[in-house]
């Protein structure tokens, strides 16, 4: 239970600490580089060594990491391990300052992804992302992640004497009721500019250098563990920092393997996977043949070598809901710690088939952990994840994965202490495992 609590609460000290995709890309490297990894840039030559522990990042928003294993590539192939760093937010629009009635400094804004709308009303909302500034070298702006010590946006929600409707259900309206207030306006300004001038401060540039941004907006009140026997976590982010997190430590822990083992974390996902960094592009496959060519090998035995491969899809599941149990399918019903969860889908949303459906299986076996199904509702189409578009890039077996929570997409999700060991001890195992 000791190590159980442990895991959980590293988790949440990485959630933390990555208020952003870049900041979550920022500690993943952080993990790496005190195991020993080496950074590589995709525009130089790689020379890579048996052995050889290397990641490569995309846009400061996506990472690939590998072990070079000790067999010979095109037989034992890589062993894969597929997620996402980005989660739903509320992301910052370009002139954002708004003024408005009351003397209230509000920022323009947008939906990223599909969050639970109210969720993000009435709490302290974290600023974070990358700002792009000026540089000699005009086709490399120089690029520097921000955040801040302190809470710097709020939504407030409508108090039920102006909305009597409240509790009966309303509809949110993206562009009206979702937007942040900064703060209050002073008297005779205008607010212009207001956010430049709060970035070069945190930054330490001139506000004029700041040529653009991608800024982010999260909850800011840190995870905890909760429950009678703090069998649960309650954190933001869950989906899909928990995978992240567990599987770059398991693949820090690794020593000698005879395969290759890989982890990807892939940015966009919430939003469709199709951007430069996302899963449904060739960045994946293209490491992944880099890596053979390194090694010396030809286009036949990198394609030997995808053959031998296989992928977890690495994504949060269902779990079945108390209050709300009918929403989930009548048998197939998660349970929070009760294991990883292999996910089906008839409509091919997920890769699982029985084949690799078994394999995973007989891996939580080996890992001593027990694992359990998950399928949509069949009046009820669910979502997918980024596995499906993955393989139609890289070819390859795959099975999704995941783990149960509860509140999915809330600014705030719950998920299960003892899975999230169950999680890092079968991926462990899988990094292992030859052919």
């Amino acid at each position: 239970m000791q190590h159980t609590t442990k895991l959980a609460n590293e988790l949440i000290d990485f959630i933390h600490e990555g208020p952003s995709p870049f900041h979550v890309v920022r500690q993943t490297e952080a993990v790496l580089e005190a195991a020993g990894f080496t950074r590589l840039e995709h525009t130089k030559r790689w020379k890579l060594d048996k052995g050889g522990r290397y990641y490569v990042t995309t846009n400061g928003s996506a990472l690939i990491a590998w072990i070079v294993g000790s067999g010979a590539l095109e037989e034992e192939g890589f062993r894969l391990v597929q997620t996402h760093v980005d989660s739903p937010s509320i992301r910052i629009k370009p002139s954002p300052e708004m003024t408005t009635a009351g003397g209230f400094l509000k920022l323009n804004a947008e939906v990223y992804g599909s969050p639970i709308l109210s969720t993000w009303l009435d709490r302290p909302l974290a600023l974070a992302g990358r700002v792009s500034l000026r540089s000699a070298a005009v086709m490399h702006p120089q690029q520097v992640l921000v955040d801040f010590p302190d809470p710097q946006l709020y939504i407030p929600n409508i108090s039920i004497h102006h909305n009597k409707g409240v509790n009966t259900g309303v509809e949110l309206n993206p562009q009206k009721d979702m937007l942040p207030i900064l703060g209050m306006l002073e008297a005779g300004t205008v607010g212009k500019n207001t956010l430049l001038a709060m970035l070069a401060d945190r930054i330490g540039c001139k506000a004029g250098d700041i040529l653009d941004y991608d800024l982010y907006t999260s909850e800011y009140e840190r995870g905890c563990l909760l429950g009678r026997k703090q069998e649960f976590i309650s954190s933001k982010k869950l989906d899909n920092l928990s995978l992240v997190y567990a599987s770059v430590r398991a693949l820090a822990a690794q020593t000698t393997t005879t395969c290759t083992p890989v982890i990807c974390c892939l940015d966009n996902e919430e939003i469709g996977n199709r951007t430069r960094q996302g899963a449904d592009s060739p960045m994946l496959a293209t490491v992944l043949e880099r890596i053979a060519s390194s090694l010396g090998k030809d286009r036949e035995d990198f394609f030997r070598a995808m053959q031998s491969s296989f992928m977890l899809s690495a994504d949060m599941s269902h779990a079945v809901h108390p209050n709300a149990p009918d929403r989930s399918d009548p048998v197939v019903q998660v349970k929070l710690n009760g294991g990883p969860v292999i996910k089906f889908s008839g409509a091919q949303k997920f890769t699982t088939n029985s084949e690799s459906s078994a394999v995973f299986q007989q891996l939580c076996e080996l890992a001593q952990v027990p694992w359990q199904y998950y399928v949509n509702k069949s009046d009820s189409p669910g979502g997918s994840a980024a596995g499906t578009d993955s393989i139609t890039q890289a070819d390859m077996r795959s099975v999704d994965i995941g783990l149960a929570l509860l509140a999915m997409h809330s600014i705030r999700e719950i998920g299960g202490t003892a899975d999230n060991a169950y999680m890092h001890a079968v991926l462990e195992r899988f990094f292992k495992q030859g052919n």
